[in-house]
Parts: structure tokens; C-alpha cells; sequence
């Protein structure tokens, strides 16, 4: 079975709506086909989970088909994803497993996995345990246990203040933890760094994450800092591997901001050991500040695990993604909201965010267009010919993106250009050709 064959996991784990796609029969098979694919004889596998009212049930399914199989399964509770990753390490478990949804709403939730070196599981070991599923599963030589990891939390707030030994004392800090995995250590590091903390998104009820807060709601973050004291706000999502940030005037600085940010810091100490890694979505504005900083920048499709896999390959330090998900490997191999965020003050330094301009972002258009068949866009000449004509007229100023949605019957037209009204107009030609074409 080919990676390309997987029907479960898609590009981050296996997702749905939690009691009917994703069942407690499903985790249960999916905690036994796993540990059954671990090299060791008796397993030990982490599971962590975010906040959402499913949480528990599937965390216990899953627990139950790891112990079927002869694993050990050590229930963290709630945890950001990120940590996960390192705690698979720091404790030198064999696998470790995320219950979550990210920032989907509170009916999905999803099980992903994480190696022992803190690394997601490549396709083809996802392809693998998607062939199980469909085998009789094999009794073991005896069941496993599962059992309470008490002081997770406390271990990844240890890597965490080793990692950024900053001294935030002063600093007025707005947290928006999205009702999610962040919602204790979040405000907990930054107390110990000294800020002073508010924090918001904090009072978990099982529905309420991602619920009009966080990162996918960035916007509450903005209205609420108007009125706080703070000097700076970050946005998590539910399980806490992507930050959006905002000023003290409420301006919003996405990804692309943050990771510019940390690679010009880096890049000015010598530390950032090779370019950094983004995707296709990705404002033409950063590439123009990193080619004025004399920084390499390579491209992959959307997808923070094809920003990893392309930073292992290179041997390169930072990537991410506009949405916020920034990976700096040095800390973990995965998208880390947290350490984002602490990374972003360690650059500030005693500036404020609103004088930090690592990058001048363009006016940037987006239309999804709906089409009868997205996969018709490959043989679509006249609209490629017109993307590389507009592309051709905003050479050295900006830029056209054209691209088939994943999952829907959408076409995306993207359109970067000096102003507002020139992405404007030349997205509105590509769309009217795209419509004409294939809607």
C-alpha cells in the first residue's frame, strides 16, 4: 500500500468529526495497529490531548488499543502538541500520540503520532498502519497497562525556560489561549520569565475551544489589547503549535512576520545556520527582506510537514508557514506556538512589536473560485498563459499564485502587488478567465 493510497491520515494525522468518522472503535484500531508496528517489546507511548469534550473518550480508546497490543500507554492529559514531541524524547518513550483537532472546531477532534525523536510519522509508516486496520489483529504475549505520566507539563516548562533563558520582567504580556492545550503552560512560562500576564481563552469548557478566540479569531485578541496595559499579544490555536501575534495598537503580525523577525536576529548573531524554509502561500514582501538580508529562502507546497521535510533535507534551523506555524528545530521538530512566541520576545529584545519591521508586507487578494472539476485547472491553457503574463508584468513587484484547493472544488487565485487596487484588478481578470474556463 502507497503513501498515495492512504484514505485515513491526511496531511496531519486523522481528522474528523469526533463519535461518527473518527469512533472510539476507530482509535481503539488505531492504538493497536501502531504499537503493533513498534520496533520494541513493550511499547511506551505518550498520549497527550487538548480540551474538547471527546478528548477523554478517545484518549481511553486509544489507551485501550495500545494496552491490547502489549503497549504501555502513559496518559499526559492536556498539553499543547509541540510538547509531545519533546517529551517522547525527554523521556525515551517509543511514540508518542496527540489527540486533537488544532483549530477545528470543538465536534472534530484526531489522533496523530510522533516518533521517538519527535518527528511526525512519514506516509509510509502511516500507510502501513491504515493496511492493519484491515488484518486481524494478533493477541500479544500479555496486554499492556495504562497508567497517569504525572509532571508532563512541568517537564516540557523546563525545556522550555533552559531553551529561552529570558528575563521578561516589566513586560506586559495579553495571552489568548483559545480555550485550548495552552491554556495552563502558556501563562505559566511567561510568570516564570517574569512578565506580568493577562490571559484570556483559559476557561475550557469542552466546546468552547477555538470558539470565536485564538488564532483562527485573532481578531478578539486585537479589540482586547486596546484595552489592557499589555505591549504585545500572541494568539494560540487549540492544541498550540501555531501564534499569531498583535501590537499594542492592535495591528495583527502573521507568521510570515514572526519567522521574518527571527531570521534577520539570527541571521544578524550568526546563529541561523542556513536559509529558512516557507510555503507557496508566503508574502512576496518576505522574500524581498530576506533577499535584502542576504538570506536564502526555499519554497514548498502548503503543509508544515513539507516545510520540515524540506528543513531535514537541507539541514536548516527555522521554517513555518504564514498561519503561524513556525518551526525552529533547535527546539523541537514541529510547529511550537510557545516557543514561537518566546522566540519573538528574545528578538524584540526591549523594543516593542510596533517597531519591528523585519518585512514590508504587499496588498495581498485572494478569491476562491468554485469550479466543476479542480483537477481540470492542470490542462486549463489560457488561464496559465494569463498567469504568466500578469506574473511577468509584476516581476521584481509582486506576484500570481494560481492553485487547486486540497480538499474542495475551488480554484485559489492569490495576487500580491504594490497596492491594493493593481492585486485587485489583476486578480479580478484571472478570475473572470478561470470562471469562464471551468465554473
Amino acid at each position: 500500500m502507497g503513501a498515495t493510497e492512504r484514505k485515513l491520515f491526511g496531511t496531519d494525522g486523522v481528522r474528523g468529526e469526533a463519535g461518527t468518522f473518527l469512533s472510539a472503535e476507530l482509535a481503539t484500531a488505531l492504538g493497536r495497529a501502531v504499537t503493533t508496528e513498534l520496533d520494541a517489546q513493550r511499547p511506551q507511548v505518550l498520549i497527550v490531548r487538548d480540551t474538547r469534550e471527546s478528548g477523554p473518550m478517545l484518549e481511553a480508546a486509544l489507551a485501550a488499543g495500545i494496552a491490547a497490543a502489549g503497549g504501555d500507554a502513559l496518559l499526559a492529559g492536556v498539553l499543547p502538541t509541540p510538547a509531545a514531541a519533546i517529551l517522547v524524547r525527554r523521556l525515551g518513550l517509543d511514540l508518542a500520540a496527540v489527540v486533537s483537532a488544532s483549530h477545528n472546531p470543538y465536534q472534530d477532534n484526531g489522533i496523530k503520532f510522533f516518533t521517538a525523536q519527535g518527528l511526525k510519522l512519514p506516509d509510509e509508516e502511516e500507510a502501513r498502519i491504515e493496511a492493519l486496520l484491515e488484518s486481524p489483529a494478533e493477541p500479544p504475549a500479555e496486554v499492556g497497562r495504562v497508567r497517569e505520566l504525572e509532571g508532563g507539563a512541568e517537564d516540557y516548562l523546563r525545556e522550555l525556560s533552559a531553551h529561552f533563558p529570558l528575563d521578561l520582567s516589566g513586560r506586559r504580556v495579553l495571552l489568548d489561549c483559545a480555550n485550548g492545550a495552552t491554556h495552563r503552560v502558556a501563562p505559566a512560562i511567561f510568570e516564570r520569565l517574569g512578565a506580568e500576564v493577562e490571559a484570556i481563552g483559559v476557561e475550557p469548557d469542552g466546546r468552547n475551544i477555538n470558539d470565536g478566540c485564538g488564532s483562527t479569531h485573532v481578531e478578539k485578541l486585537a479589540e482586547r489589547i486596546a484595552a489592557s496595559e499589555a505591549e504585545i499579544g500572541f494568539a494560540f490555536d487549540g492544541d498550540g503549535d501555531r501564534v499569531l501575534a498583535v501590537d499594542a495598537a492592535g495591528r495583527v503580525h502573521d507568521g510570515d512576520e514572526l519567522i521574518a523577525l527571527a531570521a534577520r536576529g539570527l541571521a544578524a548573531r550568526g546563529e541561523l545556520g542556513g536559509g529558512v524554509v516557507v510555503t507557496v502561500m508566503t508574502n512576496f514582501g518576505f522574500h524581498r527582506a530576506m533577499e535584502e538580508a542576504g538570506i536564502e529562502v526555499a519554497t514548498t507546497q502548503v503543509g508544515d510537514r513539507y516545510v520540515i521535510d524540506e528543513m531535514r533535507r537541507r539541514g536548516w534551523r527555522l521554517g513555518g508557514e504564514q498561519s503561524g506555524h513556525i518551526i525552529g528545530a533547535d527546539f523541537v521538530f514541529t510547529g511550537d506556538g510557545i516557543a514561537a512566541a518566546l522566540t519573538a520576545m528574545r528578538e524584540l529584545g526591549e523594543a516593542g512589536l510596533h517597531e519591528a519591521v523585519p518585512m514590508e508586507k504587499l496588498p495581498q487578494t485572494l478569491v476562491n473560485v468554485r469550479v466543476a472539476d479542480r483537477e481540470a485547472i492542470a490542462d486549463a491553457t489560457a488561464v496559465w498563459e494569463a498567469v504568466e503574463a500578469e506574473n511577468a508584468a509584476l516581476e521584481g513587484r509582486g506576484r500570481v499564485l494560481l492553485r487547486p484547493s486540497g480538499t474542495e472544488p475551488l480554484v485559489r487565485v492569490m495576487v500580491e502587488a504594490p497596492s491594493a487596487e493593481e492585486a485587485d484588478a489583476v486578480c479580478s481578470r484571472l478570475v473572470e478567465l478561470v470562471e469562464a474556463e471551468l465554473a
